[in-house]
């Protein structure tokens, strides 16, 4: 189903109009990112015709479901817009399901590379995170041991400064060794890659953003806290809209 998104997105990211018009909010929205979302919804709707889906154009455009359960599905079709208008491949599709607040499963899919990455922790029974390349070869992914030598810190592309990102690493007493920049929530699967370490985000974001990224993430061996509440981003929340966090690969907080 990520695949398919996928590949309705590199469609229109072939040609020469990609349709490219503003929402209410004046976030950009493309063609791509209505017909990746249309093959989301379809393919989630004919396999769990009973769990509600959260996502990103739908709400958008008003069409908020009634979440009366514990389970539903929260999908960003095309997860980095400003990317995908810049025409840089940092771009996404976005596919997660949550119970009781928690992330059961994720899948990342970035449709130029061709790097799929999924992640999975049950409520009973060992996560599972695996990443998948164009050819379908699977292998284990895992987040890496912090080298001597300091952290790999992301920013991101299109939000936040590194003044920001200063003042907090200086506070954290947090060592650098490198810094790189990413969009979307490929930074969350970089850091689930043992490619980097960190990744602190200083603004608001939507859960449909972070969900399947930190699925992913979680599952890998990392984590996503909240800068509120010092514990994990948990979801379903009033507005499905997100505090500050921080990205990290290594796990500070048990239950």
């Amino acid at each position: 189903m990520a695949r398919e998104a996928g590949a309705a997105i590199l469609e229109v990211y072939a040609r020469a109009d990609q349709g490219e018009r503003r929402k209410d909010d004046h976030s950009p929205v493309t063609d791509a990112d209505h017909a990746a979302e249309a093959v989301i919804l379809s393919g989630l709707r004919d396999l769990t015709p009973d769990i509600p889906i959260i996502a990103e154009e739908e709400v958008a455009a008003g069409r908020m479901p009634v979440v009366d359960g514990d389970r539903f599905w929260l999908v960003d079709p095309l997860d980095g817009t400003k990317e995908f208008i810049r025409r840089n491949g940092e771009f996404t599709v976005n596919i997660a399901l949550v119970d009781k607040g928690r992330l059961r499963a994720g899948v990342v899919l970035a449709p130029v590379t061709g790097r799929l990455w999924r992640g999975a922790t049950p409520e009973n029974g060992p996560a599972v995170a695996e990443e998948l390349d164009g050819a379908g070869n699977v292998k284990p992914l895992r987040v890496r041991a912090v080298p001597a030598a300091g952290v790999t810190v992301f920013t991101s592309r299109s939000h936040g400064t590194y003044s920001d990102l200063d003042i907090w690493l200086k506070r954290q007493n947090i060592v650098v060794a490198e810094r790189k920049i990413a969009g979307s929530s490929l930074k969350f699967c970089l850091i689930a890659s043992g490619e980097a370490d960190l990744y602190p985000r200083f603004g608001p974001t939507m859960e449909w953003d972070t969900a399947a990224g930190q699925a992913v993430l979680e599952a890998a061996g990392g984590e996503i806290i909240d800068d509120r509440t010092d514990r994990p981003l948990r979801y379903g929340k009033s507005g499905y809209r997100n505090h500050w966090f921080v990205a990290r690969g290594w796990k500070t907080w048990t239950e």
